[in-house]
């Protein structure tokens, strides 16, 4: 099993300014000192994304930690202001929050109000008990499984593909199963009752890694049949999104980057470069 941080005095990791690319914020901005982060974690959020630390007031995750990484290189104060997922987008529109860093998913239907500085990849994981043998790569590998998945997601859509993909080339089709929360799917999983559950990788990640009960057997990008990218957001032509996408290229350069996403267990989802507004979730699959 693997423990992670959850204290609130934990050390941020961040970077040195570079004085260029801070030149290449708007002045209001750089005089101002801080950079205002929008996170939509309110209710205790999920580790190791962005949640509450041990005080129960704290937010600390990898998503806090990247906002620090960024503001460090752009020489600016990061002012971590927690949400609901849905506030966030209004904290954008209204000016209150001036970046989002919160797990966001670039997508077609977002690019036109938002622009992205991508920061990890976007990936789902089917998670199965340990030492289940089990090894997924594409739709052949999960026909005639039951496998837990929740209602109206990305990953639900997927797997309802995939099934769709069986069925065409002669396959069984999976058996998808609903639960009402996690604790729900983990028992299921535990008794037998599925064979996995296909869910976001960086909460799957972290439940393997410090419950030691379960193991990540394949990934799938969360933005199927493309790349998924997750990235900073910000209101679209503000003129900040590429002094945050030079910004975590840097941090990528010095080797700070990697050092965030191990912290987290998430180096599986690291990228070689930062892109700005990058091909993103197609609008017909937009949920």
């Amino acid at each position: 099993m693997v423990s992670f941080d959850t204290s609130a005095g934990q050390q941020h990791i961040v970077s040195s300014k570079v004085d260029g690319i801070a030149a290449e914020l708007p002045a209001s901005v750089r005089d101002s000192g801080k950079l205002v982060v929008g996170s939509g974690s309110a209710g205790g959020g999920l580790p190791p994304l962005a949640f509450t630390a041990d005080d129960n007031k704290t937010p600390i995750g990898v998503e806090i930690d990247i906002a620090y990484l960024v503001a460090s290189v752009l020489g600016l104060k990061p002012e971590i202001q927690t949400t609901s997922w849905e506030n966030l987008f209004l904290g954008i529109d209204s000016g209150k929050y001036q970046v989002g860093v919160s797990n966001i998913g670039v997508s077609e239907l977002r690019k036109e109000k938002y622009d992205f500085a991508t920061y990890r990849l976007g990936l789902h994981a089917f998670e199965a008990k340990k030492g289940s043998g089990l090894k997924i790569s594409g739709p052949a590998d999960i026909a005639g499984k039951t496998i837990a998945v929740s209602s109206g997601t990305l990953q639900e859509a997927i797997l309802l593909d995939w099934n769709k993909q069986n069925l065409a080339a002669g396959r069984a089709a999976a058996t998808p199963k609903y639960y009402q929360s996690a604790t729900d799917y983990y028992l299921a999983l535990e008794s037998g009752r599925i064979d996995l559950y296909l869910g976001p990788n960086p909460t799957a990640t972290y439940h393997a890694a410090t419950t030691g009960k379960t193991e990540i057997v394949g990934t799938v990008s969360s933005s199927y049949p493309v790349q998924g990218l997750v990235g900073v957001l910000t209101k679209k032509d503000n003129g900040l999104v590429k002094a945050l996408s030079d910004a975590l290229n840097a941090a990528i350069a010095d080797g700070s980057y990697a050092k965030v996403l191990q912290k987290w267990g998430l180096s599986a989802e690291a990228v070689p470069k930062s892109l700005v507004n990058p091909p993103g979730l197609p609008k017909d699959k937009q949920k």
